[in-house]
Parts: structure tokens; C-alpha cells; sequence
């Protein structure tokens, strides 16, 4: 099973139009890397204005020249918008995938907190890596053990299965 933001369906180019001239739809292999990016874009980002590719790189860190090749691969995938020497800002699809990963790290913080007793201190890092693998399926059950949670251990909201994020 793949989690939808994993899998990105976005619509093709020019040269993707199928026999009746329409544009169809492309699904894409979302990497670690990609989901990782637009998570720090979203909190950077979180007052809905741009950001630099320096503070990206900072918060990636990595150096300003692989966060410009990777803002750059975004925004080839419609991820992204960048306006040269002004920043990044999510597209409403970029916005989607990166509240999604937000929903699957915070779910899962939590369950290993309140279920496996592991330290709250512990579980950003557990978190981090099973963010990207957790399935649909997994997800759903997970939100329902812990009885629809709205924050996490840390007091952060998660957003709900619409990726709605609590009052």
C-alpha cells in the first residue's frame, strides 16, 4: 500500500496529452527527500509567507546549493512556487502532501508515546523515519486507537483525516 503522499498525481505536460488532446493525469514517486522538504517549507512557511532557500538549507541542513536543486525539482513537480531571490511557497498540492507527512509524524509520536511507552523525548526521531512508510490503512487505525487525537505528546495539533487542522 502506498500513502497518498508518497504517491502524487499531478497533470502532464504538453507531450503527456493522450489521443483526445486532454491532459492526463501523471502519478509520481514522492521520495523521503521531497516529503522531507516540504514539511520544513509548510513550517517555515506557516504564516503563508515565502521562504529563503538559505533558511531552507539551514533547517534541511544541507548546503544553499542542494536546496536550490531541490526547490527547483518542486517546483518542476508543481510542488513549489519560486520566485527568484524572493523564496518558496507551497503549491495547494505541496501544501496537501506536507500537512499529510505532518499528520503521519504527529499520529505517530503519539502512539508510540501513549502505546509503546516510549519517552516523549524519544519519538521525534522514531517518528521521522516511519513518517514516510506508514500506510492508509495503518493510518486510520492508528487515529482510532488513540481516539481521533487532536495534539500530540508535544502539544502540537494534528490535522484530522481531511487534513483539517483542529480548533
Amino acid at each position: 500500500m502506498r500513502t497518498a503522499a508518497r504517491r502524487y498525481q499531478r497533470a502532464a505536460h504538453a507531450s503527456g496529452r493522450n489521443r483526445s488532446g486532454r491532459l492526463g493525469r501523471v502519478a509520481i514517486e514522492l521520495t523521503d527527500a521531497i516529503q522531507d522538504y516540504l514539511k520544513e517549507i509548510y513550517k517555515l512557511g506557516v504564516d503563508g509567507g515565502r521562504v529563503s532557500t538559505s533558511a531552507l538549507a539551514d533547517r534541511q541542513q544541507v548546503s544553499a546549493a542542494s536546496a536550490s536543486e531541490m526547490v527547483k525539482k518542486l517546483a518542476a513537480l508543481g510542488l513549489v512556487e519560486l520566485v527568484p531571490y524572493r523564496g518558496v511557497s507551497l503549491t495547494p498540492d505541496g501544501e496537501r502532501v506536507a500537512v499529510e507527512v505532518i499528520r503521519h509524524h504527529r499520529l505517530l509520536e503519539l502512539y508510540l508515546a501513549e502505546t509503546l511507552g516510549i519517552a516523549v523525548d524519544d519519538v521525534h526521531d522514531e517518528a521521522d523515519r516511519l513518517e514516510h512508510v506508514l500506510s492508509e490503512e495503518l493510518e486510520e487505525r492508528i487515529d482510532k486507537a488513540l481516539g481521533y487525537p487532536t495534539h500530540d505528546p508535544h502539544g502540537d495539533p494534528i490535522p484530522d483525516a481531511n487534513l483539517e487542522w483542529p480548533e
